[in-house]
């Protein structure tokens, strides 16, 4: 079974190979596979140059969740997920903040990090010497990398050593820190760290009587200085329920979102539910939920144990939440300029700046944070995500369109769960006449 220049193969002969090792030939699955090419084959072409070894497509919901409105502009959001009560709570939240002066951001800043590795056995004095001294030499050797960067006020910020010695016996970093104003900047963060690196490594050979040794050159996704904050406030009164008082109902979300800050267990659940919603416009604007997804979780954990990435309190009459995120993305370049869905989300929210972008994507991470601590405090979670999951379940039992309409209208004030939809079924099965 093992191959060797699979990559090399012909789309058509991958999926015979698959077919033949994997599926006994059965032509069901290469049907499945097919259906879901496009019949634009420019289209499709355009598709299968976005990674390695495409044999098909792999399509998610494009949904959109409106009545956004952040910093004083109304935004309907792009949104990419399967879960089905991400996009409903998301434009559940929009729409609760819009009548009360909706999201308010600030980005906090911008700066984007990265690293060159090393092992150095000699003197700490004598290296900080020899870096001091050909610190001005990398700068000059990386110029001509970056003055298209430059051109739009990005670029290198600043580079400095750092003594990582304590942590680990040798070890030490160079640290640069990168202002990539509308990219994401990965490629070229990334060509200046090995281009660095190479004379680091020839300088030292230089002058230096010890031995340097570099073990990598990389960014970092962890950017605790590349942060964005969304916020909303409102008077007590406008949160009362039938159940609740404004106060009664603010001090129950304030303790909601304290234990997420002081337990683990109930933190990655917490922020889990962010992210399900930063997720889905990361997705939808073509930008690389990986890093940001792996660049929350670290900043959550920052001081030494996990934590909430949201806030909340009570400020006299005033309710306040809010959530400080980081966020690595970018507008032009990648995936954002080549994927035409990725391109009709830049569009539909107004050409945003990659600053406006990480506005945009904290505003819908708090949406989704809100409507979540919302249920659980109230109703509970379950009644609104069942009610969302039982077309999934409808599906999956195969229910007609006349069974569908009579279990939507059966459980609309009921809870849901798939035992009971089944038996549901099973008790209102059509019978021929």
């Amino acid at each position: 079974m093992q191959i060797n220049g699979f990559s090399k193969l012909s789309k058509k002969d991958k999926i015979n190979w698959l077919l033949k090792n994997f599926f006994s030939n059965d032509i069901a699955a290469k049907q499945i596979l097919e259906k879901y090419w496009f019949n634009d084959q420019d289209l499709q072409k355009l598709h299968d140059n976005f990674t390695e070894n495409p044999i098909s497509n792999y399509v998610l919901p494009y949904s959109v969740a409106p009545n956004f409105l952040i910093d004083n502009t109304l935004y309907a959001i792009p949104m990419v997920t399967e879960e089905s009560s991400v996009v409903a709570a998301a434009a559940k939240a929009a729409k609760f903040w819009l009548t009360k002066g909706g999201f308010k951001t600030e980005v906090l800043g911008t700066t984007k990090t990265g690293h060159i590795h090393f092992i150095y056995t000699g003197s700490t004095t004598e290296l900080f010497s020899f870096f001091k001294k050909i610190k001005t030499n990398i700068l000059q050797q990386i110029e001509p990398l970056q003055k298209s960067m430059q051109q739009r006020d990005g670029g290198v910020k600043s580079i400095h050593l750092i003594d990582k010695t304590s942590e680990l016996p040798n070890y030490y970093q160079v640290e640069f820190e990168f202002e990539t104003v509308n990219a994401m900047g990965a490629n070229f963060i990334n060509t200046i760290l090995e281009q660095s690196a190479v004379v680091l490594q020839k300088k030292s050979r230089e002058i230096l009587t010890d031995n340097l040794q570099i073990i990598m050159s990389i960014l970092s996704n962890y950017n605790p200085k590349n942060i964005v904050r969304a916020s909303v406030s409102c008077l007590l009164d406008e949160l009362k329920t039938n159940e609740l008082t404004g106060k009664e109902y603010a001090e129950k979300f304030v303790l909601a979102l304290q234990i997420a800050e002081k337990d683990i267990s109930r933190a990655t659940t917490h922020n889990k539910g962010i992210m399900n919603g930063v997720d889905a416009v990361v997705i939808a604007t073509g930008n690389d939920f990986r890093a940001v997804e792996a660049g929350a979780h670290s900043y959550a954990a920052q001081n030494g144990k996990y934590s909430s990435l949201s806030h909340a309190r009570i400020k006299g009459n005033i309710f306040e939440f809010w959530l400080d995120l980081p966020l690595s993305i970018g507008t032009i370049g990648g995936l954002t300029s080549l994927h035409p869905l990725a391109k009709f989300s830049l569009n539909l929210l107004k050409n945003p700046s990659a600053k406006q972008l990480m506005s945009i994507i904290a505003s819908v991470g708090l949406a989704q944070n809100f409507s979540a601590i919302n249920s659980l405090i109230t109703n509970g979670i379950q009644k609104g995500h069942m009610k969302m999951h039982l077309n999934n379940m409808l599906s999956l039992l195969n229910a007609t369109e006349a069974q569908r309409k009579q279990a939507i209208e059966y459980f609309n004030n009921k809870k849901i769960s798939f035992n009971e939809l089944k038996n549901f079924l099973h008790k209102h099965q059509s019978r021929p006449k």
